[in-house]
């Protein structure tokens, strides 16, 4: 009951200040981290900007990163404010993968706003490769890249979906998921995991091979688990747009938001708040801008989805009208997540764990098990 108290008189703390909000006040230059030059994520950061500099006079500077962790160390470090990051932020957040080392442990990373538009972050399969359903996965070529757990980790639990493991098919490895992308149009491979309107998807689109998606309907409960406790950021989407769609089609496949806005949970709430309101109330100014970026319409948000929103935005989505009380009772939820894994990765590191990059992964994930496990909480990552 007391705890029930506490959350009810946030939420209408929020309510309250949303009713006293002034006009959005940003600084002069705002830093924001990205995909590289040309990417979806990137070009919707220069969309936001556009609109930010028109509307507020502020510059935002948007740095390209190849990586999660060059997305994400200048926000640690404090040069920037923001990122437009991709599913990596949920991997940050965990400390597991390229995170389970000593420089970063779980990261605590929360939202601004994330786009959720008509396309599909989804398990793709070349048309003469006679993969119409999930079923028919077995024995077929799956692309991974080296060094990307985002997509390898996708691709695991996608097929999970028709109930398949990595021994059922056959992993094809390559250098770059650019080059994996290239060895679907070479004939390299028939699965791979990517976005519905990627440029890459079209290009194999127009190849001779062609392109489908595998369907993944949201009744197959089962295999909707399976998906989810490899991959909890996954949800059910019908896709209505990308490459090979016929006009009017819908495919019933897999999605995450793309990109996700976000920032550290440290990070200064009247910034956060004034890029997410800006992102908000100008939406019209930007919807147009690039493929993807009305995603970010304030009703299209996942309120609920793996990684908490930040107080600057909650106060941002309340003004809006958009919060509810079922939102902050699960974004309380997630918060105390990332206590408790911010509290074991303290005493972890306390424990005088090895020197040797890959015994103190496992001896990390060992005690994450033991303290997600002790406070009730889903491990999800062994």
């Amino acid at each position: 009951m007391k705890k029930s108290l506490i959350a009810a008189a946030g939420f209408a703390a929020v309510l309250a200040g949303g009713a006293a909000a002034q006009d959005v006040k940003l600084p002069a230059t705002v830093t924001l981290t990205a995909y590289e030059t040309g990417s979806n994520a990137f070009n919707q950061a220069v969309a936001i900007g556009q609109m930010l500099k028109k509307r507020y006079g502020t510059d935002l500077r948007v740095l390209p990163a190849g990586n999660d962790v060059a997305r994400l160390a200048p926000l640690k470090a404090g040069r920037a404010q923001a990122s437009a990051m991709g599913v990596g932020v949920y991997y940050a957040q965990e400390g597991v993968f390229e995170f389970a080392v000593r420089e970063w442990g779980p990261q605590p990373l929360q939202l601004l706003l994330a786009s959720s538009t008509c396309s599909g972050q989804s398990l793709g399969a070349t048309a003469d490769s006679g993969v119409k359903s999930a079923a028919d996965m077995k024995g077929k070529r799956a692309g991974i890249v080296v060094g990307s757990p985002a997509v390898n980790q996708s691709v695991q639990a996608l097929i999970a979906f028709g109930g398949w493991t990595p021994a059922d098919v056959k992993l094809v490895e390559f250098a770059s998921y650019g080059a994996m992308m290239k060895g679907v149009v070479n004939n390299e491979i028939d699965l791979f995991f990517a976005s519905t309107i990627s440029g890459m998807a079209k290009e194999i689109e127009s190849s001779p091979r062609g392109i489908t998606w595998v369907p993944m309907p949201a009744s197959d409960k089962a295999g909707w688990t399976r998906v989810q406790k490899i991959a909890p950021y996954f949800y059910p989407h019908k896709s209505s747009c990308g490459a090979g769609y016929a006009k009017g089609q819908v495919v019933e496949t897999s999605v995450y938001p793309y990109p996700i806005f976000m920032a550290y949970g440290t990070q200064d709430p009247a910034i956060v708040y004034g890029l997410t309101k800006a992102m908000l109330v100008n939406y019209d100014d930007f919807k147009d801008a690039t493929v993807g970026v009305d995603g970010l319409e304030g009703k299209r948000q996942n309120l609920q989805w793996s990684v908490p929103f930040h107080a600057g935005a909650v106060r941002a989505l309340a003004e809006a009208k958009l919060w509810n009380d079922a939102a902050q009772r699960h974004n309380d939820a997630l918060l105390k997540r990332q206590a408790t894994l911010a509290a074991a990765w303290g005493d972890f590191l306390k424990t005088n764990p090895p020197e040797d990059r890959e015994q103190f992964r496992a001896a990390w994930m060992k005690a994450r098990a033991a303290a997600l496990t002790k406070a009730g909480l889903e491990v999800l990552f062994q």
